[in-house]
């Protein structure tokens, strides 16, 4: 038996050692009874892949992309395709740069796990290049100066909104992130590094009071949005759409602060998670002026700013180390990624204790 990433068929899957991560003739069915275009399918795998996954479907009439859950068996409650579909589905009715949802499938029967699908947009996810069009100086500035401005602008979103509210109970939002990653650990290692628990306790006896709900992202960073592909005349590039929003929920403003700065790539700094290597070129903000960006628009206090960075490495550690058991028990071959975080998670983890050390009063 062999394994393979796409199938044509259902008979082909069963075939395999594991199962595949798209059978195409189910696919082809599932669109069809939604009304979605007509004809044989065109293919093409986007995004790194570390978590979900992402297919551009085209076909005649559509235009598509598929997002997908891993391969089973899954964490609970972690890749929630519905719920992902439900919260892009909330902010596009407030307004906020969301792809379209086409359709939402909860069953897990043709594919093997939960999926929806999106409208296709055109334009530019800046990872490790800078397209021609943004490569100078003041573009470069421009770019993450509009990541930073979007932020805000999810802040801003009305929580109030039944359809916005639905999305979950910011109410003792951080002391349940702190409990909850905590109780992860053990379940998600083999291994034991003592820092993950001196970091919780410190995380829990100096927890910040929340000044403010909103909707949070929980993965906002340079590499999840998608810029459009040309420059205003006169004006700064801007996101088209802000992408994977499998950690979206109710909270405080401040974490998706805290976890964009501290996993920003900038000079003369290593970065484990290397989401968006690009700004550590010259050209783009650094850290400190990412949080200057921000606070020159906000009423909030950003003193306790180092205490939801710690947060988002331990977090980060916590899941990366998921990654790193499934790799030794055989379940992501191939994947170097999930190899390299033998080392990683404790690098993670080490940055997360540099700024705990800067948590005021700790």
């Amino acid at each position: 038996m062999t394994s393979a990433e796409i199938v044509q068929t259902a008979e082909e899957a069963r075939s395999l050692s594991m199962p595949p991560l798209l059978i195409l003739d189910e696919v082809e069915k599932y669109l069809d009874q939604q009304g979605l275009g007509s004809g044989e399918l065109t293919v093409d795998r986007i995004g790194d892949g570390r978590s979900n996954i992402t297919y551009r479907i085209r076909r005649s009439g559509v235009d598509l992309v598929l997002r997908r859950g891993p391969r089973p068996p899954l964490p609970k409650s972690t890749h929630d395709m519905v719920r992902e579909a439900r919260v892009q589905q909330a902010l596009r009715g407030q307004g906020f740069p969301v792809p379209e949802i086409r359709a939402v499938c909860a069953e897990e029967g043709l594919l093997g796990v939960p999926f929806y699908l999106m409208d296709y947009i055109g334009g530019e996810v800046i990872t490790d290049s800078v397209p021609s069009q943004f490569d100078d100086a003041e573009t470069r500035r421009g770019l993450t100066a509009e990541l930073v401005q979007v932020l805000q602008k999810l802040h801003t979103v009305d929580v109030s909104q039944p359809e916005i509210g639905a999305l979950g109970k910011p109410e003792g939002y951080l002391k349940r992130q702190v409990e909850r990653f905590a109780k992860l650990w053990p379940i998600n290692t083999q291994r034991e590094i003592p820092l993950v628990a001196e970091l919780a306790e410190t995380l829990h006896k100096n927890l910040p009071a929340t000044q403010q709900h909103a909707v949070i992202h929980g993965d906002y960073r340079l590499g999840n949005v998608m810029y459009e592909g040309a420059v205003p005349a006169g004006g700064q590039p801007r996101i088209a759409a802000v992408l994977d929003w499998e950690m979206a929920t109710l909270g405080d403003p401040l974490s998706d602060l805290g976890y964009l700065t501290a996993t920003y790539s900038q000079v003369g700094e290593g970065n484990v998670l290397a989401a968006s290597p690009i700004t550590a070129e010259p050209g783009f903000h650094t850290r400190d002026e990412l949080v200057e960006e921000y606070a020159a628009d906000s009423s909030l206090d950003l003193n306790m700013l180092p205490w939801y960075q710690t947060l988002a490495l331990w977090k980060s550690a916590i899941f990366c180390e998921a990654m790193y058991t499934r790799w030794l028990r055989g379940e992501r071959p191939g994947d170097s990624f999930a190899e390299s975080l033998e080392q990683g998670v404790p690098r993670l983890l080490e940055g997360a204790l540099g700024y705990a050390r800067k948590i005021p009063g700790a």
